[in-house]
């Protein structure tokens, strides 16, 4: 089974915060296999994912502030997005590789 790198930025940082969380076997047992696919320790495999998701979640919920002639470009920008590329109409007009 491939290895995947490791993503983890600090994995190089002291770990000496303990993280403890109560699941159902079932739901353990997922995890543990999703884990295994993956070539990583469960705890490795269920930080990586969390902080995937913590990331994810504090990036949604970035706030900026535009003067009102800022934001009016930004409005219109969002209304009209560009039209898309030669290179990515073929990309969709190709099958999928799971269709192959």
């Amino acid at each position: 089974m491939a290895q995947h790198a490791r993503t983890d930025r600090g994995a190089s940082a002291r770990k000496d915060d303990v993280i403890q969380i109560r699941a159902a076997a079932e739901l353990k047992a997922m995890l543990s296999r999703a884990a295994s696919l993956r070539g990583q320790k469960l705890s490795e495999f269920m930080l990586a994912s969390a902080r995937r998701e913590a990331e994810a979640t504090i990036l949604d919920q970035r706030t900026f502030f535009l003067d009102a002639e800022s934001h009016e470009q930004f409005l219109s920008l969002l209304d009209t997005p560009p039209a898309p590329s030669p290179a990515l109409e073929k990309l969709m007009k190709r099958e999928p590789l799971w269709n192959r």
